[in-house]
């Protein structure tokens, strides 16, 4: 099951340093770790996990594998995209099939890099590139609309449902408000993604701000952290060019770097995490002596469900799954322990399985 984050931003706001940052972190954990650069502009990125090693070292897993996101850099955005302007065509489709978006935006002052617009306003960037998306499209649905026209006299019922999601994404572009601020009824969930709405993807707002501000943020990013919370998405406060200086340091340099820049962690890191988090992720565990395991799914995924991310053959032949809270397993010094207090537990196909669940699946072939 993979995730795919598209990172975009204006010209000149750190967008490809932050990405370059990103691969090579991704590269240096290649020895340990799956890692494929599919194209010169897509990475797999390993979703950083304590837990994961905790479990390891309690059951002398002689490998760990953790969850991964990819992280898709998606050329730069220019005003008129919508309209095809620069590679505006390209920059459209290339949103369409990513699962939320990393919007990079520019929060430091530096004479030597010029700014497209000749100044620096990150809210009025990430209007720019929203507005271009909203434009875009309000263009799609009147096109689907003006399509439906025959169906829906046709009494089509697939056609009503769709004229009605439509019509209400165009209520809320047209108002100037982005498609993810429609509410969707889970029913119409599957539906309305069908649609592949620009602005109906999530948004994580990535403050690039300068190297002495990294740990602090500034008043860019204070403003952008208020945006962020009125419209319901994430923000990250990173620098760039840290983060591109880090990825080249052995691992043992990495912690002490940080510490001399008053950080606790890599902002890659949370960079990644508050993406997993943005898309409504959550990780359940696989433990055994040869391997330590992290797979990525949808918070709510029933065992079953989450059993098939293995292999489809795990979820249709489901019996049941054992499980341990992680919390209990690292508790009980692994399963055994966990079995001796009573923390070993028999689920079946009801089970909505938990964050951090160390899970053992048993399944008729």
């Amino acid at each position: 099951m993979g995730f795919r984050m598209g990172i975009v931003g204006l010209p000149n706001v750190g967008k490809s340093t932050l990405f370059n940052a990103l691969t090579r972190t991704a590269a240096a954990q290649a020895a340990n770790f799956p890692f494929c650069t599919i194209e010169p502009n897509v990475g797999d990125v390993a979703v950083p996990d304590p837990r994961l090693d905790r479990l390891a070292e309690i059951a002398g897993s002689k490998q760990i594998i953790p969850t991964r996101i990819t992280f898709v850099d998606i050329a730069g955005l220019v005003k008129g995209a919508s309209k095809g302007e620069g590679l505006g065509n390209q920059f459209l489709a290339n949103i369409r099939e990513v699962d939320a978006i990393a919007h990079v935006l520019r929060c430091f002052e530096d004479g030597d890099v010029t700014h497209v617009e000749g100044r620096v306003d990150p809210i009025a960037d990430a209007e720019t590139i929203e507005t271009e998306l909203m434009i875009a499209d309000l263009e799609s649905v009147e096109k689907r609309l003006a399509n439906l026209s025959r169906k829906l006299k046709g009494g089509d019922k697939d056609a009503v449902e769709q004229e009605r999601l439509l019509k209400a994404a165009q209520v809320a572009l047209e108002n100037g408000r982005p498609a993810r601020t429609v509410q969707v009824a889970e029913d119409d969930r599957k539906a309305w993604n069908m649609l592949q709405l620009l602005t109906a993807k999530p948004v994580l707002f990535v403050c690039n701000v300068a190297e002495n501000e990294a740990a602090t943020g500034n008043a860019y990013s204070d403003a952008v952290a208020a945006m962020a919370d009125a419209q319901g998405a994430g923000h990250v406060v990173i620098s760039a060019r840290i983060e591109e200086e880090i990825s080249q340091l052995p691992a043992e340099e990495q912690e002490m770097f940080l510490s001399e820049m008053g950080l606790d962690e890599a902002g890659l890191d949370r960079l990644i995490r508050a993406g997993y988090d943005l898309l409504g992720l959550q990780t359940y565990f696989t433990v055994g002596p040869k391997e330590a395991r992290a797979w990525t799914i949808r918070k709510g995924t029933l065992a079953p469900q989450a059993a098939g991310v293995i292999h489809g053959d795990f979820e249709r032949g489901f019996i049941r799954s054992e499980t341990i809270a992680y919390d209990d397993y690292i508790a009980g010094k692994g399963e055994a322990g966990a079995r001796e207090a009573g923390k070993f537990r028999i689920e079946g196909k009801t089970y909505e399985v938990k964050d951090g669940d160390v899970l053992h699946f048993l399944f008729n072939t």
